[in-house]
């Protein structure tokens, strides 16, 4: 729920009117794909290894995606909302 209001406060501030129906487009995919793979990659990884290195294989990786990004993008990072008008457009 708290990813949820962050995702959703970036995007409401950052991307334009003519954009959002693509990134709602990409934004779907990463919901109805994401879970699927994840559960891919632990049964793989479980079925040569165990069901524990699966499980803190997996959080491990997360983790480390999650450092790679911020350090390639370190937008993300430096983001701070402003408390003006919405992205370009201004729902017009």
């Amino acid at each position: 729920m708290v990813s949820g209001i962050f995702r959703d406060t970036l995007w409401n501030q950052t991307i334009p009117d003519r954009l959002r129906g693509r990134m709602a487009g990409l934004e779907l995919l990463s919901y109805g794909a994401g879970p699927s793979a994840g559960q891919i990659r632990a049964g793989a990884v479980a079925s040569v290894t165990s069901a524990r290195f699966s499980l803190a294989s997996g959080g491990l990786c997360c983790a480390g995606a999650v450092g790679l990004v911020c350090l390639l993008l370190p937008g993300f990072t430096r983001y701070r909302a402003r408390a003006s008008a919405p992205a370009e457009g201004g729902g017009q």
